[in-house]
């Protein structure tokens, strides 16, 4: 037979999960844990006449063939069980580590275990009474807090509404979720109310009590959330002695402290918010950690403040949310010059600071419609939302949330506690984006072990020498943007540069002064690029006199960035910048998968930085751009949004593709240069096809220029000139102008089948040579059928004047077989046949230089191509007999 069980001292939770899992295999047995919570009970003593369980007194006397677990991870010993008993887990709660291997585990993180009985219900349309959906309804609600927990899903939700469709009843939901204590749960209610002791631990404040409940069997949850309701403190930890052995009943009310982490110490579980344990002493044993005279009671509490430090996650300031270096406004700015400001920046409001002092904030709207009524000249005093509203940096995140909702600023700014000046800003959207966990708090990951693993020792020593020498200059350096993407997509490349928050150059001098080595500064920028290559061998040396490091691992050299913010002027503009923040700075680039940084200085070694849902993205495989103004600040981003969905295996979402429909028509402003500096980008990675294929469906292509396009038919020609060895008999140049041999060879096959190819080449500036190349391909492959009837030396005498890759671009495409015939034979042949004869040979016999020379060695060479010449002697004569017609013309 087939049974379906739960833990003991179920909960509605359990109960409905055990519905759920009869409902969808209809022939098993449902079995009733021995002891069930108080309100658990009541509802079955109402209502369990029209449900399906049974108790374990009632089973029939068989062998158990399978048993499905819900809502927990332990099997009850069980007559009929053996070790060929099937066993099925359904739960919502971590996976224990010692489960039997031969177990089916299915464990899927939801708030409640029914949910996910009610999601396979819902799938095979399962026809639920009332009853079974107003239970159903309990075991979610239970569980999710009535869908207000943390640990809450949006598929907890969707089941709660597909319940009520089906008749789930709330008033009597409502009826069994809130029992009354009874009289025994009240009695150690008081007893528990009366032993309380709150501590603060971390910040914190924690209440815990312990109480003897002599013979009581009725469950103790209820008797916490009335204490918890009542005290309200962060977090609740009850002992209580009962028949079965201790139970440890604890609650939460904040994600710092996890109380399951702490449960399971003890050997139970649960959720971060609600967890327990029974805790069994046998008769004459004493706890590892119970101290002589000290009761078991007495020792657990103990142990519980012992190691709940450890479980406190650091609370989150303001300094974790803020934007740093925030731009703020006088108040005697006039309407009109706060326009601009905001124009240029993009911001939605300013602190307007006075003597240093917050007195004001100015919004965008505000300045918008003074400036719409003509008023451009009322200053910033009269616009301004007036009042001294700030938080500090060491300030929780909390009290960012109620400032905003006593002053009703968007934007607060954060003033330095000790100096009283303004040194960063918190919007709502921050504030917002932390509170929903759609981005996680910086340093709340950290990726050490993966930078050690992947970074060769000498260019990790050398990382761990600048970051330390920042933290000197007390300077944050930070890697960003596509490193760290690579980094934690399991593919780390040796491409980095190093972002600093404050004075690159100044971080660099100091690196030239203490290594050697030589920086060249770019001031208007903030950057630096130090030149190490020189120094290797030394360098080497100083970073690890132990262990002897690879002076080649180390780069030529090292680029050192300011982080800054940028603004364009107008679409497509290159940026101006200026200095800035690091998140303001990781802001400025394309896509959120990029504006992820790892910090390096200090202790803060590995810490993950990530403001704008990067590793959201990441981990879901979504290309999606920071703002909306995006690709009109840059649109060639349009071009790089592919790249990356292409290179990854990502998609675009679906708002960047609204914004990139809306930006294609910008791509025509863009210069040749940089267009073309996209493509090449696109024609060196490894899925560059698809790359190609779908430039074309977005109409990208197009956009570059109406008759740009691409064609499948030129792939596999594209993939030869491309991936495949380049014949060495062709002899190659290693560039065609400044373009490498592999992609000058790209263009031309590609824009070679193109009637307006010369247009698109121009388009793209490619270089005046291969522009030249492209119209001698393009005219040879036009005429090519009257080379049927060209003997070897008129061949020649056209194929000499193209170059090597313009006929190779030919050769790959041209279906014509006899045209392929003639190239091969010129390539490997023909242009290698030459006459003896040389001008020196001429000059010897006393002829005198001039134009005759060229023509008489391109008669000798010709006769050896078309066969009339075989031998060295036919040569000579035929030499004389030229040299004597030229004499006779002369003396003519």
């Amino acid at each position: 037979m087939h049974l379906i069980m739960t833990h003991e001292q179920a909960d509605f939770d359990a109960l409905a999960a055990m519905l759920g899992a009869y409902l969808m295999h209809e022939h098993a047995y449902p079995v009733l844990p021995r002891r069930l919570n108080r309100n658990v009970r009541a509802f079955l003593n109402l209502y369990g006449s029209d449900l399906p369980f049974v108790e374990i007194e009632d089973l029939p006397n068989e062998p158990v063939t399978a048993v499905t677990l819900v809502d927990t991870q332990s099997l009850v010993t069980l007559r009929g069980v053996s070790a060929k008993t099937r066993v099925q887990v359904v739960d919502h709660h971590t996976r224990r580590e010692n489960l039997s291997p031969h177990w089916e585990v299915k464990i899927e993180p939801v708030g409640s275990c029914t949910c996910l009985f009610v999601e396979g219900l819902r799938e095979h349309n399962g026809n639920l009474s009332p009853l079974h959906a107003t239970l159903l309804l309990l075991g979610i609600y239970e569980d999710t807090g009535c869908l207000t927990y943390p640990s809450t899903t949006p598929r907890d939700a969707q089941a709660v509404g597909y319940l009520l469709e089906r008749g789930a009843n709330l008033e009597v939901a409502n009826k069994f979720l809130n029992p009354a204590l009874s009289a025994e749960q009240r009695r150690v209610y008081d007893l528990l109310l009366s032993m309380a002791e709150t501590v603060e631990v971390g910040g914190l404040q924690v209440v815990l009590s312990a109480a003897d409940a002599g013979e009581m069997v009725d469950e103790i949850s209820s008797v916490a959330h009335k204490i918890r309701d009542l005290l309200d403190p962060d977090a609740l930890f009850l002992l209580v002695r009962t028949p079965e052995g201790i139970r440890l009943v604890a609650r939460s009310t904040t994600d710092r402290v996890d109380v399951s982490s702490i449960a399971s110490r003890f050997g139970g579980g649960g959720h971060g918010r609600a967890a327990a344990a029974l805790i069994r002493i046998p008769e004459g044993a004493t706890l590892p950690y119970q101290e002589s005279g000290e009761s078991p009671l007495e020792a657990i509490k103990r142990e519980i403040l012992n190691v709940l430090p450890r479980f406190i996650r650091p609370a989150v300031t303001v300094s974790q949310i803020m934007s740093a270096n925030p731009l703020t406004v006088p108040p005697k700015m006039t309407a009109g010059e706060a326009l601009k400001w905001m124009e240029r920046y993009g911001f939605e409001g300013y602190p307007v600071v006075e003597d240093g002092k917050v007195v004001g904030l100015l919004n965008r709207r505000a300045v918008e419609r003074a400036v719409a009524h003509k008023l451009s000249t009322l200053t910033v005093t009269s616009l301004m939302e007036v009042g001294s509203v700030f938080v500090y940096p060491d300030d929780p995140i909390e009290r960012v949330r109620d400032v905003m909702a006593q002053s009703g600023w968007g934007q607060v700014p954060v003033v330095d506690r000790q100096i009283g000046n303004v040194v960063g800003i918190v919007t709502r959207t921050d504030l917002l984006r932390h509170i929903s966990g759609e981005v996680p708090v910086p340093g709340r990951r950290n990726l050490a072990r993966e930078l050690e693993e992947s970074i060769p020792e000498g260019r990790l020593m050398l990382i761990k020498a600048v970051a330390a020498e920042a933290r000197r200059l007390h300077q944050a350096v930070y890697i960003v943007g596509g490193f760290v993407r690579d980094l934690l997509l399991g593919r780390p490349s040796l491409d980095f540069d190093i972002v600093v928050e404050g004075d690159a150059i100044h971080l660099a001098r100091s690196l030239e002064k203490r290594y050697g080595g030589r920086i060249l500064p770019h001031t208007r920028f903030g950057t630096a690029k130090w030149t190490i290559s020189p120094i290797r061998e030394k360098l080497a040396g100083m970073l690890s006199e132990k262990n002897k490091i690879d002076p080649q691992e180390l780069p030529e050299a090292l680029d050192l960035i300011s982080a800054r913010r940028e603004f364009y002027d107008y679409p497509t503009a290159l940026p101006t910048v200026e200095r800035s923040s690091i998140k303001l700075d990781l802001h400025r680039r394309d896509f959120t998968i990029n504006t992820m940084a790892v910090r390096l200085d200090g202790h803060h070694f590995g810490d993950l930085y990530d403001y704008w849902g990067g590793l959201r993205d990441l981990e879901q495989k979504v290309v999606r751009v920071l703002h909306s103004l995006s690709f009109v600040d840059d649109p060639t981003r349009q071009l790089r949004a592919v790249r990356f969905e292409q290179r990854f295996d990502f998609h675009i979402e679906h708002r960047t593709l609204q914004l990139m429909d809306e930006g294609r028509p910008l791509i025509r402003h863009l210069s040749g240069d940089r267009l073309r500096h996209e493509l090449n980008l696109i024609l060196q990675e490894e899925k560059v096809f698809a790359m190609l294929a779908r430039l074309q469906e977005l109409g990208l292509l197009a956009a570059i220029h109406p008759a740009f396009g691409w064609d499948e038919g030129i792939r596999p020609a594209m993939q030869h000139v491309l991936r495949e060895p380049l014949p060495e008999s062709w002899e190659f140049p290693e560039k065609v102008a400044n373009l490498p041999i592999r992609l000058a060879l790209a263009y031309l096959v590609w824009l070679l089948p193109n009637p307006e190819g010369k247009g698109i080449a121009e388009r793209l500036r490619l270089p005046a040579t291969l522009q030249e190349h492209w119209q001698d391909a393009r005219t040879l492959l036009e005429n090519h059928q009257t080379f049927q009837d060209f003997s070897a030396s008129q061949v020649v005498k056209v194929l000499d004047e193209i170059a090597l890759p313009a006929l190779y671009a030919v050769y790959l495409l041209v279906e014509n077989k006899q045209l392929k015939e003639v190239l091969e034979r010129y390539i490997y042949r023909w242009r290698f046949v030459y006459p003896q004869t040389t001008g020196d040979t001429l000059k010897a016999m006393g002829i005198p230089p001039g134009p005759e020379y060229r023509e008489i060695l391109w008669q000798l060479r010709a006769a050896w191509l078309d066969g009339r010449v075989n031998s060295v002697e036919e040569e000579q004569a035929l030499l004389q007999c030229l040299l004597s017609s030229a004499t006779r013309g002369n003396s003519r």
